[in-house]
């Protein structure tokens, strides 16, 4: 599975901004697909995750009710939309796939198998 991630760039506190991901090359059936961010002198950390069947959804705390990730299984696409952007959420933004996916395990980034290239979201105050 390649993943390709697109739909970052500069951004206006309080601003939004929709990520994209695009699988290719293999079935999705009973992945979980997720984003993750990095910020620069941080630890990776987890955003938000998918089922691709069944659609259910996972944040991290932190974000719920900003952030919504969704799919288009038409377009094997996973989308990240985000609002209210503060300039925290500034980071280097990655899509990853996990085959089996079972939910106590979206968070735990050691464990995804296929990873995209990322896109880098910036906000300014």
């Amino acid at each position: 599975v390649q993943l390709q991630a697109s739909g970052g760039g500069l951004a206006l506190a309080g601003g939004s901004l929709r990520l994209s991901c695009v699988a290719s090359g293999g079935t999705l059936s009973g992945y979980g697909m997720s984003w993750f961010r990095q910020a620069p002198g941080k630890e990776r950390e987890f955003v938000a995750g998918i089922k691709w069947t069944g659609g259910s959804t996972t944040y991290a705390d932190s974000l719920k009710g900003r952030f919504t990730i969704s799919k288009d299984v038409t377009k094997n696409t996973v989308y990240l939309q985000m609002n209210s952007l503060k300039p925290e959420d500034a980071a280097v933004y990655y899509c990853a796939a996990k085959p089996r996916i079972i939910t106590s395990m979206f968070g735990d980034s050691s464990s995804y198998a296929y990873w995209g290239q990322g896109t880098q979201v910036t906000v300014s105050s």
